[in-house]
């Protein structure tokens, strides 16, 4: 009796369709990427000696975040809803209160001389324990009270708001220049501490 052969499968073209496979899943496939927060960082000071570098007090928001999520905003508890409007108002100082950072007239492109507050800082400080929700939520509505500001002036001088401004066209690049000299984003973040709950 004659013994029936077995078909073999010709598996000769496997390993090519499968590094195929894998070419395509790796040409195709996006991963995501941290983008983290955008945010200038100030240039370093031209000397080493900042021993001598004095701020006063009133030029400083101070910003605490405990464990808890709970804010102390200039020694008072805040909720984060009435942060926005508090660090507008620093930055501000409408009523040239003599609380708030110190108003000084300076030229700029656009604006000819306006009234700023130069030299206020934003500082912020966060226990090791805040959440990293409260963390974003206190930076962006730090970055939104400049970003209103911004707005608001841009709408009234140019007739449009900061964020549409084309910082490609060289135009409205001047513009979006002279509204951050107006506004400049001055936000000092500490090293996060144990500051408590």
């Amino acid at each position: 009796m004659a013994r029936r052969e077995i078909p073999e499968i010709n598996a000769g073209s496997m390993a090519d369709i499968a590094f195929l496979l894998l070419i395509f899943f790796l040409v195709t496939t996006t991963m995501d990427t941290d983008s983290g927060i955008v945010r200038k960082l100030p240039p370093m000071p031209e000397t080493d000696n900042n021993d001598d570098i004095e701020i006063k007090e009133r030029n400083v928001f101070v910003v605490l975040v405990n464990r808890d999520n709970q804010l102390l905003v200039e020694g008072q508890l805040m909720q984060l809803n009435d942060l926005r409007e508090a660090a507008k108002e620093f930055i501000l100082n409408p009523n040239n209160d003599p609380n708030l950072p110190a108003l000084e007239p300076i030229t700029v492109d656009y604006f000819g001389t306006v009234n700023v507050t130069k030299k206020h800082v934003i500082s912020l400080q966060n226990d090791r324990g805040t959440s990293f929700k409260t963390y974003i939520s206190v930076q962006n509505e730090l970055a939104a009270a400049y970003n209103d500001l911004r707005n608001e002036l841009s709408l009234r001088q140019f007739g449009k708001k900061y964020v549409e401004l084309d910082s490609e066209d060289e135009k409205e690049k001047e513009m979006i220049d002279a509204i951050e000299e107006v506004y400049p984003m001055k936000i000092s973040e500490a090293e996060p501490k144990n500051v408590g709950g």
